[in-house]
């Protein structure tokens, strides 16, 4: 990947939104494959589960990209990742994932780290927005869907210096319409350290193997007929 990167100095340029976790790093490593200079950004916004930060910061350093940090503050709570009173799901199916929407939503987030990420772009002469978002194997909320993301673009285009001159920002998330199996399949081809990603809603020192990202995550190796090898260095 570091060949790939060199290649990339002065070529075309893009914001990634980087948690850290598995769909968020295969993203970055699709931006690369497609020949973006990334700008990796990640959000401390008091997450509870603040181990997948420090996995962003290791991973964005191994590839010697740029990578900022932003901290913004959501004092209102309004969800389990946040505020610790409230309780993360456990062991739900998958059609339960797809029956409502969880605690773990955190109200607004994508439309928050959307516009972060325009302001971002617009100031970095940036063209694209990369996000991991999935609407199939997911749970349930609302800012992860296909309408969503459509109607961002037509926010950009209304409400941004470029969308107005005739170059609006346009969003990607290749893996929308991706079963988790085919994501996990997408990155081992593109070469994501999945040892180094973090995925748990609890942030603990081992997965917890119970929350909906932990489920989610089991699933998409197990179908994918792979082992998830951040098991092996716990």
């Amino acid at each position: 990947m570091q060949k790939s990167l060199d290649s990339l100095s002065g070529n075309r340029k893009a914001v990634c939104l980087f948690s850290g976790g598995l769909d968020s790093t295969t993203t970055l490593y699709v931006a690369l494959s497609e020949g973006y200079l990334p700008l990796a950004v990640t959000f401390d916004y008091g997450q509870l589960h603040r181990r997948e930060i420090e996995a962003a910061r290791m991973i964005a350093e191994s590839l010697n990209i740029k990578h900022q940090i932003v901290k913004i503050s959501l004092p209102w709570g309004g969800s389990s990742l946040i505020d610790a009173a409230l309780d993360i799901p456990e062991n739900r199916s998958v059609l339960e994932m797809s029956e409502g929407i969880p605690s773990t939503y955190v109200p607004a987030r994508n439309t928050i780290f959307l516009s972060f990420a325009m302001s971002l772009a617009e100031a970095q002469n940036c063209e694209a927005i990369f996000i991991g978002a999935n609407a199939l194997d997911y749970s349930g909320y609302p800012d992860c869907r296909p309408d969503y993301f459509e109607l961002m673009e037509a926010v950009i285009r209304k409400g941004t210096k470029r969308g107005v001159e005739g170059k609006p920002l346009t969003i990607k998330a290749p893996l929308l319409h991706l079963k988790k199996s085919e994501i996990v399949k997408l990155g081992a081809a593109l070469g994501v350290p999945f040892e180094r990603t973090w995925s748990c809603y609890r942030g603990g020192e081992v997965p917890c193997s119970t929350c909906d990202a932990c489920l989610l995550r089991e699933k998409g190796f197990e179908e994918a007929g792979m082992h998830d090898p951040i098991r092996l260095t716990l």
